[in-house]
């Protein structure tokens, strides 16, 4: 059988191709090195259509004439005879972020936190499609459907009714508000420290477009790691202008992605629910059960 690639049309300028198997997503990935020298990743999907993925690679052609550290797209269409999509990028040198953290000084984490909120900003001008969904009533499923398979997967946590009732009395904060162009997995897992010292944002596999405070709902495994990082990707975002309405609506999207995590775990095993359930119990204790908007690790200029 041939590779599920043979049918890309510069596959015979390919000289080199390694399959990466770390990360969650389903699709296929591969390090590709063509006859020139130039280096690629390619990400296959069996998921998504052609007419889905038109819209995105709008928007991330839109992204390559942004002069920002992120993966360029090259290439896109379809492949093994039609079984999946493809996306060629660029590829990104570097060292995963996550893993070089406790290098630096909270200043320095500060900084870097600030250069990820430029660069999400960045990314950000991109803005959705017309055909976007409506995100009111879109956002409101998703709550129906996390809160549905919260209370059927059979786990709980402490001051749970808390959180619940958070995102009832919230869910007014989704009316009429603008939608862009996310990245739709943004945190330090998805960093890298480039050989010139350049934050640079890779794996745009979850991508998608909504409301851009949605965005910042990853930021929970980012203030896990650094909360000089975390507060500097607010502060770097806004320029130091943080509106008056943004930690409630960023409670309001942490609190709805942190109650749908603990259903997602559970196929995963039990060591990575229970990674779910102590992060659950942090995030709960920097809301102090969401009876605050603030979350107690933000440090304004920290």
């Amino acid at each position: 059988m041939p590779a599920p690639y043979f049918d890309i049309p510069t596959h015979k300028n390919w000289v080199f191709i390694r399959q990466i198997k770390a990360g969650w997503s389903d699709d296929l990935k591969y390090e590709i090195h063509d006859k020139a020298g130039e280096k690629y990743l390619l990400r296959l999907s069996e998921e998504k259509s052609l007419l889905q993925e038109l819209e995105f690679y709008a928007a991330l052609k839109q992204l390559n004439d942004v002069d920002i550290p992120i993966p360029k797209l090259i290439g896109e269409g379809i492949c093994n005879e039609g079984r999946n999509t493809f996306r060629l990028f660029t590829w990104m040198e570097g060292e995963v972020f996550e893993g070089r953290m406790d290098k630096f000084s909270s200043k320095e984490l500060y900084q870097f936190g600030l250069d990820a909120g430029r660069l999400l900003k960045a990314i950000h001008q991109v803005s959705s499609p017309r055909s976007a969904n409506d995100w009111e009533a879109h956002y409101n499923k998703k709550i129906d459907r996390k809160i549905a398979a919260y209370k059927n997967c059979g786990i709980t946590f402490d001051h749970s009714d808390e959180l619940l009732a958070f995102i009832e009395a919230h869910r007014y904060l989704l009316k009429d508000r603008p939608q862009c162009f996310q990245h739709g997995d943004y945190h330090v897992g998805n960093m890298l420290i480039t050989p010139d010292h350049k934050l640079a944002a890779i794996d745009f596999n979850r991508l998608d477009f909504g409301d851009p405070i949605e965005e910042f709902n990853r930021l929970v495994w980012s203030a896990e790691k650094s909360p000089h990082f975390a507060s500097g990707q607010i502060d770097g975002y806004f320029e130091a202008k943080v509106p008056a309405d943004f930690f409630k609506r960023l409670a309001l999207f942490i609190a709805v992605n942190q109650l749908g995590s603990i259903p997602w775990a559970i196929p995963y095993g039990q060591k990575e629910l229970e990674v779910l359930l102590n992060q659950t119990n942090r995030v709960m204790a920097w809301y102090d059960n969401f009876k605050k908007e603030i979350p107690s690790w933000y440090k304004k200029g920290s």
